[in-house]
């Protein structure tokens, strides 16, 4: 019975011992696990994707040779593009009436350039665009200045003057005014602003004549008293030169400048408001006339120059104040001076 127990022990120990070894070979591989799985229905789900715009970002520099109101910014970054258009679009603008030059700011004017729109098309622009600078320009301000402009350029036109030098008829050069054409000036102005154009531009300028030049002067009377002399000229231009009759000391021919007031042919004469004339009578026109057959009025009060039909006194100083001419000579004379026509009358 001992040795069937110890058998029986010996059997039972190796079996134990196998069981260990299996279980721990079982513990060791890798475990597989198998599932029974249900299969669900397929749903299709659609699904709408809103993609973003995508923006180009400016580039960090202009492309080469874009300008911008005919300034070249290419290679620029925006900041340093900016710069040279506003500094450019700030400089003076130069104007000329004339021979006088004026230099005025676009502040002045009241303008304004949108630089940093223009500059930044030429940052997406392609190389070699030309960016146009759009530039606002207060029309009031231009014209407040073209009329402050016009107040220091204007001129009112010289005519010419008619003197007395060394006994003859001097007349004055005329001169052209001035005038600033405003309404052009503003127009040419708002022109060189929105172009960049910094001038200077020539402005417009009128000429006004003169409404009396020196070769519109007529027939000018230059009368010498002491010689008796009456000398015709055309403006400064010697014309013909005649022996007169001019007044006795005690009513002599009054000096001075006078002017022709009126012209009668065939006159009446009518006794003067004098103490020699007492008594007279007035003469109708004829022979024998005191005033020959031409009358020549001064503006000196009573003084005349005219024919007489005493042709003896020619040469003398015998009237009663007024310049006495032979008949002929009085005609011819009567002939050629008007109304307004200049008489000097002077001593020598």
């Amino acid at each position: 019975m001992r040795r069937l127990g110890l058998g029986g022990l010996f059997v039972l120990g190796f079996l134990l011992a196998g069981g260990l070894s299996a279980a721990v070979i079982a513990d060791t591989l890798p475990t597989t696990t198998v599932e029974s799985t249900t299969t669900p229905p397929t749903t299709t789900v659609t699904t709408t994707t809103t993609t973003p715009p995508t923006t180009t970002p400016a580039p960090a520099t202009i492309a080469p040779r874009v300008s911008v109101a005919g300034i070249d910014v290419g290679g620029l970054n925006e900041a340093t593009a900016f710069r040279l258009v506003q500094a450019a679009f700030m400089e003076p603008l130069g104007v000329r009436a004339g021979a006088r030059t004026d230099a005025v700011s676009p502040r002045q004017l009241g303008a304004t350039a949108y630089v940093r729109a223009a500059i930044r098309r030429a940052l997406h622009a392609q190389s070699g665009t030309k960016v146009q600078l759009v530039v606002a320009v207060k029309g009031i301000a231009v014209r407040t200045y073209v009329a402050r402009l016009a107040r220091r350029f204007d001129r009112a036109p010289v005519d010419a003057r008619l003197l007395l030098r060394e006994g003859k008829p001097f007349v004055t050069k005329d001169v052209p005014g001035r005038r600033l054409d405003r309404a052009t000036a503003a127009e040419q102005i708002v022109l060189a602003l929105h172009a960049n154009d910094r001038g200077p531009i020539e402005l417009r300028v009128k000429r006004p004549a003169a409404a009396v030049a020196r070769n519109g002067f007529g027939p000018v009377i230059v009368i010498r008293r002491g010689g008796n002399h009456l000398t015709l000229y055309r403006g400064m231009t010697l014309w013909r030169t005649f022996v007169v009759a001019t007044g006795q000391s005690a009513y002599p021919t009054p000096l001075g400048r006078f002017q022709v007031v009126v012209m009668w042919r065939n006159p009446w004469w009518y006794p003067p408001d004098s103490n020699w004339a007492r008594g007279l009578k007035p003469v109708p026109p004829g022979p024998g006339n005191p005033l020959g057959t031409r009358w020549m009025g001064l503006s000196a009060p009573g003084v005349g120059i005219h024919g007489t039909p005493d042709a003896a006194s020619i040469g003398y100083s015998a009237s009663h104040g007024c310049i006495r001419m032979r008949i002929p000579e009085a005609e011819w004379l009567f002939n050629h001076v008007e109304i307004g026509t200049t008489v000097f009358i002077v001593a020598g």
